[in-house]
């Protein structure tokens, strides 16, 4: 990867052997290795049998917050942003840590902020068999500010809504009113 890495800073118009550039190779190969690490991870080893037994509670559980770090598909750009989820347990909780885990383990790919909202909601959705799941996702795209349309302060939002989240409507401003949309 790095002769790769070299190979680019010289087609952009660089000199890879200048003192600034010498090691760049070996840190840009270990920050894609880190930014992508979440092809590299097993989903069941994150949450490691972090599923627990819920006999009589259904109120709606939130994670808000989770800061989020990916890359863009398109143009290996970052996009970052918070990512709420919320749940209805149904018999199965999991444990608090790893609705964030299982956030960085989508997002530690190249992405589309709408796969990685989804493939949020079908995991906890697989994972707990809730009455619903409903994650939202707002991001910055710097493919969006630095490039292309150049527009600095747009933000983009998505949602997947799962089981009692969909149907039902008060269920749904529930959610959102708890995460302050």
């Amino acid at each position: 990867m790095e002769e790769y890495i070299k190979k680019i800073l010289e087609e952009i118009g660089e000199d890879p052997e200048r003192e600034g550039l010498r090691k760049t190779p070996y840190r840009v190969k270990n920050a894609l290795m880190f930014l992508t690490q979440g092809y590299r991870q097993n989903l069941d080893t994150i949450i490691n049998n972090a599923i627990f037994e819920n006999e009589n509670e259904s109120e709606m559980i939130i994670v808000k917050d989770i800061e989020l770090y990916s890359l863009c598909e398109h143009h290996l750009l970052p996009f970052f942003g918070k990512c709420h989820v919320g749940y209805i347990p149904d018999k199965k909780i999991i444990g608090l840590s790893k609705i964030p885990r299982i956030v960085d383990f989508f997002a530690r790919r190249l992405q589309v902020q709408e796969r990685l909202t989804s493939q949020i909601a079908d995991t906890i959705n697989k994972t707990l068999n809730p009455l619903g799941v409903a994650v939202v996702i707002e991001a910055s795209h710097l493919c969006a500010r630095m490039r292309g349309v150049e527009k600095q302060n747009s933000i983009m939002v998505t949602s997947s809504l799962r089981g009692i989240f969909k149907k039902n409507i008060s269920t749904r401003e529930e959610f959102l009113k708890l995460i302050g949309k």
